[in-house]
């Protein structure tokens, strides 16, 4: 059997599939239904289907709603203006589009669709696969290629899905593909925010984001959809950097993959706690560790704004903090969640935070406190971030010395273990009520109260107090 011949039967084994025959019995006469797009691609490629796509002849909510009937769920309209519905199963983990063809006919329906190998059609009843455009040819090949030129025209979002497809499915994009995304390459900003940032998110979540942020340069829409980071070329730092600020973000990414892929040697025994907690879902339908993916993007994203060069020193002195605010309009213009946002504005504010404390070590339980209590609730993951930022900076200058960089490895898993275990226990209980803190020292609440309570808690947490009467005695002195 050659290959092709072999996607073939794995699309009819899909047709034979429990989800499919569900949605068969459900339908009855299933004349005029197509099962389409990734669900039959995905089947090609011998992965099991779990979202379905359908385009239906004529309104597809009654169909819809017969399928939610079947599989005991419910469904509901996803988009008016392009009759779309789906049904959800929780039971089962599936999930139905259902879409009323494009023009009435499927051959019409699939020439508007985004690349060949999206662009294959199995009838939902009997009869054979329809791939007027060689999606499978293409799938064999390792191919993603436009079905026609006016692809990226008619949707500027699949300009963003073509690098994202590529990376997700090891393709390579065509020449032609490639020529027709940099004619559209100035629209790929006018999808809604959130459509931009839900690919990206796949991206970026991807086996390969590397690639993923080639391929964008590639196509050239880093500067249409990501300019804060196209700014970064070009920006040349001082000499513990071997690198210009994008080039360096680019390694600081890639180390924080190092990092993700090798957590014993960077958190030691402490290693599965925090695969745990990269892997907690976080905001937007990312994990933590996505989201950290994107913090090492932007960490020093304002960079090019704070670039000072004098007697020949070249610094960036406020970069940490601008850095929030250029994180604020990244976020808006994508319409990210306000978690995520202020997690990956926190990543850059903090992210300087550690290496000052290299000099200090071993640290006093006190600075220990003030690293935790200054870094809630993203301590664990702007360590990683350092340990990825100190490792990508490789010039001559002092904090690129073997020396220097062991040093911060080596606090790194010490302050990810303080960090998790605050995490899991949380700060000290208090000593001493606010009240009775105020009542002692003559205070009313204010800011002269909220620090002497804060006092009390690095003083407990280091060790110094461990009672109430020692708490007042503290407070007195």
């Amino acid at each position: 059997m050659g290959v092709e011949e072999h996607r073939q039967d794995h699309i009819h084994r899909l047709r034979r599939s429990p989800f499919v025959e569900s949605v068969r019995r459900a339908l009855g006469d299933s004349e005029g239904i197509w099962i389409v797009g990734g669900a039959v691609r995905d089947a090609a490629l011998g992965e099991e289907v779990r979202d379905l796509d359908l385009a239906v002849a004529g309104d597809p909510k009654p169909i819809a709603r017969a399928i939610a009937a079947e599989l005991g769920d419910h469904a509901f309209e996803l988009s008016a203006e392009f009759r779309t519905w789906r049904v959800v199963s929780r039971r089962h983990g599936w999930q139905v589009d259902l879409t009323a063809l494009r023009d009435g006919s499927i051959e019409a329906d699939l020439v508007e669709r985004d690349f060949t190998i999206g662009a294959i059609a199995v009838p939902l009843g009997e009869g054979e696969a329809i791939d007027p455009y060689g999606g499978l040819r293409d799938l064999d090949a390792r191919v993603l290629r436009a079905v026609s030129d006016h692809s990226f025209v008619g949707d500027p979002l699949r300009l963003l899905r073509a690098p994202r497809l590529a990376v997700q499915l090891n393709l390579e994009i065509e020449p032609r593909t490639v020529a027709l995304a940099h004619a559209a390459a100035s629209r790929a900003g006018e999808p809604a925010g959130e459509r931009q940032l839900a690919e990206l998110r796949q991206l970026m979540g991807g086996p390969d984001p590397l690639r993923g942020l080639r391929l964008l340069d590639e196509l050239e829409l880093t500067p249409v959809v990501l300019p804060e980071v196209a700014a970064l070329r070009g920006v040349e730092q001082g000499p513990n950097h071997h690198l210009d600020v994008y080039d360096h973000t680019i390694a600081v990414l890639e180390h924080t993959l190092e990092v993700e892929a090798d957590l014993e040697r960077f958190a030691g025994e402490r290693a599965p706690e925090v695969e745990a907690l990269l892997d907690e879902p976080l905001a937007d339908e990312m994990t933590r560790r996505v989201a950290l993916r994107f913090g090492a993007l932007f960490h020093d994203i304002a960079k090019p704004q704070t670039r000072a060069e004098r007697d020949g020193f070249v610094g960036f002195r406020g970069h940490d903090q601008l850095g929030t605010e250029v994180i604020a309009g990244i976020c808006k213009r994508l319409r990210a969640s306000r978690r995520l946002t202020q997690y990956l504005q926190a990543l850059t504010l903090h992210h300087l935070r550690l290496g000052f404390l290299i000099p200090e070590m071993p640290l006093p339980p006190r600075r220990v406190h003030a690293y935790l209590r200054a870094t809630e609730p993203v301590a664990v993951d702007v360590t990683l971030l350092t340990v990825a930022d100190r490792l990508s900076a490789r010039g001559n200058g002092p904090i690129a010395r073997p020396e220097m960089v062991a040093a911060h490895l080596q606090l790194a898993r010490e302050m990810v273990a303080a960090a998790l275990d605050w995490r899991r226990e949380g700060p000290p209980q208090p000593l001493l009520r606010g009240d009775e803190v105020a009542t002692e020292l003559g205070m009313e609440p204010g800011p002269e109260l909220g620090a002497a309570l804060a006092e009390l808690e690095a003083a407990q947490y280091a060790g110094e107090i461990t009672d109430r009467e020692g708490a007042l005695q503290h407070l007195r002195r």
